[in-house]
């Protein structure tokens, strides 16, 4: 089977030798259940260039932990860990995440409204969509037919609301490996997308009055979800570190707030990744107003430079933060697939509402995409696509540099699929976006993600949907229709 890649969590900077530091960070993750007993490791090249440091530092590493009696080496089958380790269950099930560090409310408020997406000819640059063309149609659709082949019997059946168990245990297992979140199936809840995945959220610990805060550049489907749950929105500034939490902390001072909803790793629409020391100071305001994080961690997989952030799942250790994830920027958005990530008690919770709403999902195709990690094509794919991703990126910048220098200012994302470029110079935005529609390229304006519906003066201009040549055409469109 193939693996996702390994990071190790860091705990803060240490005068420690480096190898000391990797041992330690590799014995806390078994600690706290991250690598189970048993759990074959990366090899120490893989694991050298995941860190970016020496082979003989890692070699020190894990000859430290085996000394210690955390895992085994073995010439021939490489390292794991300790088979015979005693895991403690925590309060009923596995080690992993805490036990949730939020109260829930006696009843949920039952809201489902429809969504639907408009269709156009035009080239739409601003949706945030994979390439269609890049979907591995034949993989998928072989792969399904061997599955219902052989499990057809059960799979259409009537089966398990929290989504198929194949898939919830490959879930755990990639955000273990991936993402850093010690997860086991009884912390993941399959749905229909991201939206319902928040909508379920939504539903689990809004009553109508509550007060959420949101970021005032964000997600307005996200907004929408929480409102029509009964949620009294609250926007809070986002700067170049994220979401401002001083300006939270000043609001749980003058009110109870029951949640708070993020996109920490790459900030909707900014790309910007929250600092470290607001990630700690919002976890701590968390832990004592006991609110809930509803985090988004929409497309993590993308990531260009350095090591991704890991999300503030990774670093709970009180329950109060719910992850969302989705498959749909790695695969196609029309598969419907998503998840949550959280404490057992919300998860449990969770999956009641989905009974009540959907009954289950589309357990074929979760047991195909399941096989699909399980024999490592999906992270064969979402290798392929992170390079694609970044080389579009990288084009999309070229043109923006060449063409409209003197019209958009940006910086260039560390990750996501977009770019935020803020308009340098004085124009009729409207009229702009209206010229370059009728030539077949269209743009959100950016007071469609700023809450209060005020322009901002910048674009979100997503590349991963096209080819170099396409978004060169785009920006020769936009070039040619710009106010001067």
């Amino acid at each position: 089977m193939s693996t996702w890649d390994l990071p190790l969590l860091e705990r803060g900077a240490s005068d420690s030798p480096v190898f000391l530091r990797i041992a330690h960070a590799v014995i806390d993750d078994i600690r706290r259940g991250r690598l189970t007993p048993g759990q074959r490791l990366p090899g120490t090249r893989a694991w050298a260039k995941l860190l970016g440091v020496n082979r003989n530092t890692v070699v020190a590493a894990i000859a430290e932990v085996e000394a210690q009696g955390w895992v085994r080496t073995s010439p021939t089958r490489g390292t794991w860990v300790e088979a015979t380790l005693p895991v403690e269950p925590r309060l009923g099930h596995r080690p992993g995440l805490p036990e949730l560090g939020v109260t829930l409310p006696a009843a949920p408020t039952f809201l489902s409204p429809p969504r639907g997406a408009p269709t156009t000819d035009v080239m739409q640059l601003s949706a945030g969509t994979p390439d269609p063309r890049l979907f591995p149609v034949e993989l998928i659709a072989r792969t399904w037919r061997r599955v219902v082949r052989r499990k057809g019997q059960h799979l259409l059946a009537y089966g398990d609301p929290a989504g198929h168990p194949s898939l919830r245990r490959a879930l755990a297992t990639m955000v273990s490996e991936l993402r850093g979140v010690p997860a086991a199936m009884e912390h993941v809840v399959v749905t229909r997308g991201s939206q319902m995945a928040l909508d379920l959220v939504a539903k689990a610990i809004v009553t109508p009055g509550d007060t959420v805060a949101v970021e005032a550049l964000g997600y307005r489907p996200a907004w929408d979800a929480l409102r029509l749950n009964g949620a009294r929105l609250v926007p809070l500034p986002v700067d170049a570190e994220g979401l401002d939490v001083e300006a939270l902390s000043r609001l749980v001072r003058r009110r109870r707030v029951r949640a708070v909803y993020v996109t920490p790793h790459h900030q909707y629409p900014t790309t910007v990744t929250m600092s470290a020391a607001r990630r700690l100071a919002l976890l701590a305001l968390a832990r004592r107003h006991g609110l809930l994080i509803i985090e988004d961690d929409y497309d993590h997989e993308f990531h260009y430079q350095g090591r991704p952030v890991l999300p503030l799942l990774a670093s709970d250790d009180s329950g109060v933060v719910a992850s969302l994830g989705t498959l749909s920027k790695v695969l196609a958005p029309g598969l419907r697939l998503g998840f949550v990530v959280a404490p057992v008690a919300l998860a449990e919770r969770l999956t009641r509402l989905r009974a009540v709403m959907d009954r289950q999902g589309d357990h074929p195709m979760e047991a195909t995409v399941a096989e699909l990690i399980e024999e490592g094509e999906l992270q064969r794919h979402v290798r392929k696509m992170r390079v694609v991703c970044q080389t579009r990126r990288d084009a999309l910048a070229a043109s923006l540099k060449r063409r409209l220098s003197d019209t958009l200012t940006f910086e260039l994302p560390s990750g996501g699929i977009s770019i935020w470029a803020t308009v340098c110079r004085p124009l009729a935005l409207d009229t702009w976006l209206q010229r370059a529609r009728q030539r077949g390229v269209a743009v959100n304006p950016g007071a469609s993600y700023r809450f209060d519906g005020r322009e901002p003066g910048a674009l979100r201009l997503v590349f991963a949907r096209f080819t170099e040549r396409e978004l060169a055409h785009a920006v020769d469109v936009l070039a040619a229709t710009a106010p001067r």
